[in-house]
């Protein structure tokens, strides 16, 4: 697994984690015990932390993104690994501009098709394929393909 899918796969556990347990315990022991158990050997953890810490940051614009987005399926209806693997696309599409936009989309889509549910991938595709789409109309679209 290259370094980066491992360390998104790890940011999105940890999101997960922090999400389950309620949003009271502290983040980053979770991406630091994360990091130990799915890890051990991963060079650079800098990726992980930002990818969640900065998801974190930007939670509640992120969640007006999939109010926008995915109109018929309310927050609180979202499977939790769905949910926790949307909000990282989101950010990594939306705030992480060293990530190609199609990159951020494929990761997130690879995610859920490993993590999620049957139809995970397709709803993922979906929300961050209208997002992308809202982000850069057509002709803005192939130079964000760049």
């Amino acid at each position: 697994m290259a370094n980066r899918h491992l360390s998104r796969t790890i940011a999105m556990q940890s999101l997960f984690e922090w999400d389950f347990k309620g949003r009271q315990e502290d983040v980053a022991v979770i991406i630091k015990n994360n990091i130990e158990q799915f890890g051990p050997s991963l060079g650079d953890t800098e990726f992980v932390r930002q990818l969640a810490q900065g998801t974190i940051e930007r939670l509640d614009e992120i969640d007006q993104v999939i109010v926008k987005t995915a109109p018929e399926w309310p927050i609180d209806q979202i499977d939790g690994v769905d949910h926790a693997n949307l909000h990282l696309g989101i950010y990594e599409l939306m705030f992480l501009k060293d990530v190609p936009p199609k990159v951020a989309i494929n990761e997130a889509v690879e995610l859920a098709k490993t993590y999620g549910g049957e139809s995970s991938g397709k709803f993922l595709n979906g929300v961050l394929g209208t997002l992308y789409k809202q982000m850069f109309p057509e002709g803005e679209a192939e130079e964000a393909k760049k």
